[in-house]
């Protein structure tokens, strides 16, 4: 039962935890032991594949990895990544064994400018199972997502690869390792992506990005810090705070000491934001949230999850303000902002509609590569009902697109448009999301709580006539979760 992580396993009894994992087990998601031989991901059953010839892509298609980056008269901009095993000490003197990228844990910001050519170049120095980089909310193309046995294989101990992408759309991102990201990510292979605009829809003083994070499934670290952080500001000023949640779990996110807005979600800017004061921000695995703010004239504001107590970010110097209401209600988008035409509507005519009904550790009453897959053609659109019927939160991320959120429980939006990378879903939630299929490829779509998608809450998005040369599996050593 390895891929749940102790916090999951805290959550349910253990005689449902069993039962789910003999339902995961029997469906054929990838328990430890139960990982298939060979599986292609490209194709619509994502048949087992038993001859050798993987290098050819199918008549009449085109190979995921041969769709790169196009040619543009941005800036490059090009890094180094090295994946290696680190002993740590940290800010508190205690160690732990960590995973990461150039020594640290989260591994460099990398900031680049709206247009700017992105050139990263991963060395994998000793981490035996293989790493990735997967560009979580970034669209590129398709053999630049980093998903072992979809996009590329994974890069062994001695190996390289080189990402190029341009970074086409500015906003919060992050990076992780996507081969067995359940345990790559919470071993530390993460860090943050910044893309700044050509021209800023808000204004602000000083511009910080935090990432919340479980180390080894026991350090709760902020920035790499445990025991919370602090940044300066001072009175008067005004500031952006790019929140990233880096755990599986939802982090319900709190600020005192200021009145604030929600300027951002997963990236991308909402119209219109109002003031917020004292409401819950639940902020799911994977998902990004930006605030802004002013520093008043005396005392701190201070950022703070409610459940997890080193998790805490304080501005400012002097007086520590009260604590949000711990009964205070919940961020609601559905009706935060400005509604603006985008003429994009739950009315519209789509060329195909799925759904997704959400269990535990399933889709549709299926796990892992039984799940059938959701086939688009290039240009139609796209809409999605995702029901979550049982189990705990599952914050749904798609790969290679942003969707906009038509309604949620039968509702339209009536704020601001709400364009995103992945939905946050508590039992009982339904929601309806749209993408237009302009970006050609094979893109997952999973749950952002990793001990789930390694369960086999993980499926395909495959675009007519895409193939991929790569294999899944335990004969290749790639393994999505």
């Amino acid at each position: 039962m390895k891929p749940f992580n102790n916090r999951f396993k805290r959550m349910f009894p253990l005689s449902l935890l069993l039962l789910i994992c003999l339902l995961a087990t029997a469906c054929g998601g990838s328990i430890k032991g139960k990982i298939p031989s060979e599986i292609d991901m490209g194709s619509a059953n994502h048949s087992h594949e038993s001859h050798s010839d993987h290098g050819t892509a199918a008549a009449n298609t085109i190979s995921c990895a041969d769709m790169t980056a196009q040619p543009s008269s941005g800036p490059v901009r090009t890094f180094q990544l090295k994946a290696a095993k680190t002993p740590l000490v940290l800010n508190n003197g205690k160690k732990s064994e960590a995973w990461t990228y150039n020594g640290s844990t989260p591994g460099p910001e990398l900031r680049v400018q709206e247009g700017d050519r992105v050139v990263v170049n991963l060395i994998n120095e000793n981490i035996d199972k293989g790493v990735t980089i997967h560009w979580h909310g970034v669209v590129l193309p398709c053999s630049q997502d980093g998903v072992p046995g979809v996009t590329q294989n994974a890069v062994w101990p001695g190996e390289q690869f080189t990402y190029e992408f341009v970074a086409a759309h500015p906003g919060t991102y992050w990076y992780h390792s996507h081969q067995q990201s359940s345990q790559q990510a919470t071993m530390g292979l993460i860090g943050r992506l910044i893309v700044e605009p050509k021209k800023e829809a808000f204004r602000y003083d000083r511009d910080y990005a935090v990432t919340l994070q479980e180390l080894n499934d026991k350090h709760k670290l902020t920035n790499g810090a445990a025991g919370g952080l602090k940044l300066s500001a001072s009175p008067g000023e005004t500031v952006r705070l790019r929140l990233i949640n880096a755990n599986n779990l939802v982090q319900w996110m709190g600020v005192a000491g200021a009145d604030y807005k929600v300027i951002s979600i997963d990236g991308q800017d909402l119209n219109g934001p109002g003031l917020i004061r004292g409401e819950w921000i639940p902020i799911g695995g994977g998902q990004r949230y930006d605030l802004l703010f002013t520093m008043p004239d005396s005392g701190q504001v201070r950022v703070y999850s409610k459940t997890e107590e080193n998790w805490s970010i304080a501005l400012g110097e002097g007086k520590v303000p009260e604590n949000v209401n711990k009964d205070a209600k919940s961020f609601d988008f559905i009706a935060y902002g400005t509604p603006k035409d985008d003429g994009i509507s739950p009315q519209m005519k789509f060329d195909r509609v799925y759904d997704m009904v959400l269990g535990p550790v399933t889709i549709n009453g299926k796990s892992g590569h039984h799940i059938p897959t959701f086939m688009v053609k290039e240009g139609e659109w796209i809409k999605i009902r995702l029901k979550h019927e049982l189990g705990s939160e599952h914050p749904m991320h798609l790969h290679g697109h942003l969707f906009k959120v038509l309604t949620k429980n039968g509702e339209p939006l009536r704020g601001s448009p709400i364009y995103a990378d992945s939905i946050l879903l508590f039992k009982g939630d339904e929601y309806e999301i749209a993408f237009h299929a302009n970006n050609p490829g094979l893109w997952m779509e999973h749950c952002h709580n990793l001990g789930h998608a390694a369960a086999g809450m993980t499926m395909m998005v495959n675009y007519e006539g895409v193939s991929t040369p790569y294999r899944v599996g335990s004969k290749s050593g790639n393994i999505p979760d």
